[in-house]
């Protein structure tokens, strides 16, 4: 009977010990330099993904096709660190109270909307409807609404007609990158990067409709012509430029390093 005790005791000093360690990183990860053989979350497909799989080649990668489910792995104890562009950074690190964002920034880049190869024509309406909308005021609108938060300019665009037209603009986006893209409650497509699109439809005289896909299915379904662009806080890389024509850039984005606390 008391070795039988024991064991019970030992099994359950175990499990407790495994329930402390859930939730705790393994490693602290305090500045960039730390990432080099750290085990890494990203959203597949994106900037942050190739800048740790060249900058890091000794890290173990975990690939996700949402952003969120990479920062609740980190969340979880699963990885050390998360890299991802700030915006949805702050976004995940507002829902978890036990993470963080560290103040050095990776690197620098620019969104732009991706369009099929040799497509110039559509390229410059979109590029003249953004310029458009930056000089009346629209794109300062859009971005109180979903950058800020502002309430009466979320209001204003609410009351907006929908777009219309014998055309279809669609735009294929992944939507788990808040506040460039999200679902609602109701379970709509919606946030800053869909309003813009739904904006340029209005200009370019089009119906508007969405398309939500994995992140790294949008450049084949450019392509193809399954979607008319696509528009999902897409930074401009020369690799990408081969396969799809790109727009002036409209945001200027950073990469971060999510952590536990």
């Amino acid at each position: 009977m008391k070795k039988i005790l024991c064991a019970v005791t030992a099994a359950a000093l175990a499990l407790s010990m495994l329930a402390g360690c859930s939730g705790t990183a393994k490693k602290e990860i305090k500045t960039a330099d730390d990432l080099a053989d750290a085990k890494i979350a990203v959203q597949e497909g994106t900037t942050g993904d190739t800048l740790v799989s060249e900058d890091y080649p000794n890290a173990t990668i975990s690939r996700f096709k949402s952003a969120l489910d990479a920062g609740m792995d980190l969340s979880n104890g699963k990885v050390d660190a998360v890299v991802l562009d700030e915006l949805p950074a702050k976004q995940i690190v507002a829902k978890n109270d036990n993470l963080q964002i560290l103040s050095e920034e990776l690197t620098q880049e620019e969104y732009a909307i991706a369009i099929k190869k040799g497509n110039t024509e559509l390229v410059e309406k979109v590029n003249q409807a953004l310029a458009d909308m930056k000089a009346d005021g629209t794109f300062d609108t859009i971005t109180a609404a979903y950058i800020n938060e502002d309430e009466d300019a979320l209001a204003e665009l609410s009351a907006k007609a929908e777009p219309t037209g014998e055309e279809v603009l669609i735009m294929g986006t992944n939507a788990s990158f808040p506040p460039f893209e999200t679902r609602d409650d109701a379970g709509n497509v919606v946030g800053f990067d869909v309003e813009m699109a739904k904006e340029i439809a209005r200009r370019l005289g089009m119906a508007f409709q969405v398309e939500d896909m994995n992140f790294d299915s949008l450049p084949v379904a450019v392509d193809s012509g399954k979607i008319t662009m696509a528009v999902a806080g897409m930074t401009v890389t020369e690799e990408r430029k081969e396969n799809m024509e790109f727009s002036d850039g409209y945001y200027t984005s950073t990469q971060v390093i999510i952590t536990q606390k």
